[in-house]
């Protein structure tokens, strides 16, 4: 942070609307449907539409593509192919070179964009495609990770962070384990696919309205694609009907394809994927195999943990490599191992680019820990909980496998906070009772933590910049570089700005995110978004604050330092005046009532060569206890109950904070118990719609449903002493899966793996019944 603020305290006094349950901005909007996002906005005249063709193999040279029926179907103004782009034939978000717009020459997935229709209208530019004749020389395909593996199939070298000597210490452990977890994928499913708007300006130049959490990406893709400066291109965006990290990266393409059909047809152009084609042709969360060993005491220390994750990465980069690395830095969770090794292999396979997601590869490596102790406490006899509790981080024990020390860990506080508010104790009891007398209706209880690191490990992401005007009738225009999609951060900063000022609320007028506005943003990810950019809409705001205390003072003979804003008003000594009117006393008196803000994470810092480092510049907590029954004759479940005790510092809006852990809470389970993504044998995605991928709906959401925010505060120096809320409570329904698996553990003898892997679909329940049954393991 450039310009000095203490982030904990507000100069203006009492806060008015920071740490209030303040409802959000678009609340109504969204609730009767009048909020606009990019298919809503109005278009202007002589608008085309733009529709995507894909390859129909997984893997191949492109022998034959005839696009005459193509460009003679009704309404079709123009085909667009590789050769039409004049630029960058790369979407790449980290240069890797691997992404194109359009196939050229080659295709790596089964529905990889070859071709876009420009048409008059969307039906008849998505019926076109259909018309195309494509061939395609049969390649050996690359669908799993082991068959990858195999092949030797890579998109960057190995990655490990080690301490310790982890294959000695098992070595020497009395207990030792070992086995494989498979854990899935996920698809975004936002409920507004991705979508572009494009429309020439003059001179060349280009806008874009994208439903993108990056808009300074999208901005630079598409000037790489028509082959212009930056400086040429406009990116915009109002709000997202929901992100998850699959509009992070994976928007510029759609962006691209329109602003190249704009560019070849002279007018503005839409695209809208279908639902179908969405999910076909955008990534995923990235499935992985998670191969381990655990050793441990006889006092259920943990001493080795050896996890070597397999990441599915798709045909091309994207943000595998950061995705994947946290999903190393978390493989310890919340407990202390004296000797681990997260291991990982970045495997190139011929299915679509896996990208970001919702925890960003951390709820991975902390699903495979969590399994790990899981499998542990069964062996040893031990309440998983205890388990839990002897090995998070403590005194003397609390520096990660990257040396980072946790210096504010209060996992066994929200660990201790969530037995007592759950009755963890008397429900155990009561569930070993009724299990054993209801064999075939079987309940299952767990509490798993949450330790979530906050800030891109990619350090240079960590800034972000804000833009903010006073009015002279004292109204107030906020923009910053953060995105909204749903998760309430126009609101929060919103908030922030307006205590600044000591004016309400509603005086602060809410803009879209602009590249015109604000440059060279960071995307709105990694939980940061409010972290980043509400200090640097403080900063912005700080400084003409201070612009009008100085003014104040000398206009009302007083001093600046005493200067109060409150209340609609500005208080000096004994006298008070409208803060509107000082406003426009101010602009008379020729005083800037404009000012940017920046602002970066301080202290970050990561050596991956070395893989060590500070990476993160907090962390937050979290814990919840699940209750589940399961049908061991078909394998269905119903969660029960829900207890969470969630990190927040000092929530700036407790609110939006709630519904972030909720929502993410369900989410995750859906990740871990119906979301099943199934390509076949010819790499195609077989669940490509909501008739076949099952997103929880709302009869999933348990009857009972807790949740408490912890009372802390961030010892890091974050906005008003709050923590990031966006992605941490996702990895809470950790819980679910191990409660699954204990109400399968009581039926396994004590030296018997549970074959449970994720998601826990009822089918994946009754095969781990099954197994365990039939004496296999």
């Amino acid at each position: 942070m450039l310009f000095e603020l203490d982030p904990f305290d507000n100069p203006t006094g009492e806060l008015r609307s920071v740490r209030k349950a303040v409802r959000h901005d678009s609340a109504e909007k969204h609730v009767s449907g009048s909020a606009l996002y990019v298919d809503d906005v109005g278009t202007p005249a002589g608008t085309l539409h733009v529709a995507v063709g894909g390859s129909p193999k997984a893997r191949g040279r492109i022998a034959r593509l005839d696009l005459d029926a193509v460009r003679a179907a009704p309404g079709v103004v123009t085909v667009l192919t590789a050769s039409d782009i004049p630029g960058h034939n790369d979407v790449s978000p980290v240069g890797a070179g691997d992404d194109p717009l359009l196939a050229d020459g080659q295709v790596r997935f089964h529905g990889q964009p070859v071709f876009a229709v420009v048409a008059e209208t969307r039906d008849a530019a998505r019926g076109a495609t259909r018309r195309a004749r494509i061939e395609i020389e049969d390649t050996e395909a690359h669908l799993t990770v082991e068959t990858a593996e195999a092949a030797g199939s890579h998109i960057s070298p190995d990655f490990e962070i080690v301490r310790g000597d982890p294959v000695e210490a098992f070595g020497g452990a009395p207990h030792r384990l070992s086995g494989t977890l498979a854990i899935g994928g996920q698809e975004h499913f936002y409920l507004e696919g991705q979508a572009a708007l494009a429309i020439p300006q003059e001179d060349g130049d280009m806008y874009v309205l994208s439903s993108t959490q990056h808009p300074s990406e999208v901005q630079k893709a598409v000037a790489d694609v028509l082959g212009i400066a930056i400086n040429a291109v406009t990116s915009e965006v109002r709000r997202m009907g929901g992100g998850f990290g699959g509009k992070e990266s994976q928007a510029g393409q759609w962006a691209c394809l329109a602003a190249l059909a704009a560019r070849v047809t002279g007018r503005p152009c839409k695209l809208r994927l279908d639902r179908d084609d969405d999910m076909i042709m955008t990534g995923k969360r990235h499935d992985m195999l998670a191969r381990w060993r655990v050793g441990l005491g006889d006092d259920g220390l943990l001493r080795a943990v050896d996890i070597t994750f397999l990441a599915r990465c798709g045909f091309s980069t994207d943000l595998s490599d950061s995705v994947v690395d946290r999903t190393a830095f978390h493989t310890d969770n919340a407990y202390f191992v004296p000797n681990i090794a997260a291991r990982t292999k970045r495997l190139r396979t011929n299915t679509v680019s896996n990208t970001a997601f919702r925890g960003f590869g951390g709820p991975q490596g902390i699903l495979a820990i969590e399994h790990v102790l899981d499998q542990a406490a069964h062996a040893l006899g031990l309440d998983p909980f205890d388990l839990r509790t002897r090995n998070l981080y403590g005194p003397d024990r609390d520096v990660t496998p990257y040396g980072m020390t946790v210096f504010d860990n209060i996992a066994p506080d929200v660990m201790a906070k969530l037995e007592e508010v759950s009755d963890y104790r008397n429900r155990r009891q009561t569930i070993a009772e009724h299990n054993s007398t209801a064999p075939l209706l079987r309940r299952g209880i767990a509490i798993t933590p949450v330790k979530f690191g906050i800030s891109f490990t990619a350090t240079h992401l960590n800034q972000a910049g804000a833009l903010v005007h006073v009015y002279t009738d004292g109204s107030v225009h906020l923009n910053h570089g953060g995105t909204e999609m749903g998760q309430g951060l126009f609101i929060k900063v919103a908030q922030v700005v307006a205590d600044e000022f000591g004016i309400d609320l509603d005086h602060v007028k809410i803009t879209a995110t602009t590249t015109a506005k604000v440059p060279n943003t960071a995307p709105t990810a990694a939980s940061s978004g409010t972290d980043l950019n509400a200090m640097a809409a403080r900063v912005a705001a700080a400084r003409i604050r201070e612009r009008l205390a100085a003014f104040a003072a000398e206009t009302y003979d007083g001093a600046a330092e005493d200067v109060r804003f409150h209340d609609n008003q500005v208080i000096v000594g004994n006298r008070s005046v409208a803060f509107s009117d000082l406003a426009r006393q101010a602009f008379m008196a020729r005083v800037s009532l404009s000012s940017t803000g920046f602002y970066r994470t301080p202290k970050i810092h990561w050596d991956r060569k070395k893989g060590e480092g500070r990476p993160f510049f907090y962390f937050a907590y979290g814990a919840a206890c699940s209750e589940v029954t399961i049908d061991t004759l078909t394998g269905e479940l119903r969660v029960d109950r829900v207890d969470i005790v969630h990190d927040v510092g000092k929530s700036l809006n407790p609110a939006i904070d709630i519904g972030q852990i909720e929502g993410g809470f369900v989410q995750g389970m859906g990740w871990l118990t119906t979301e099943e993504l199934v390509w076949d044998d010819e790499g195609r995605l077989r669940t490509h719609a909501p008739s076949t991928y099952k997103i929880p709906t709302a009869s999933d959401v348990p009857a009972e449903f807790n949740v408490h925010l912890h009372d802390g505060i961030n010892r890091e120096e974050a906005i008003y002493g709050s923590k990031a809320v966006g992605e941490p409570p996702l990895m809470l329904a950790t819980s679910v899966h191990s409660a699954i698996f204990d109400a399968i553990a009581g039926l396994a003898p004590p030296d018997s793996r549970i074959p449970l892997d994720a998601p826990a679909t009822p089918e994946a329940i009754l095969r781990a019944i099954t197994t365990i049954r039939e004496g296999r393991r």
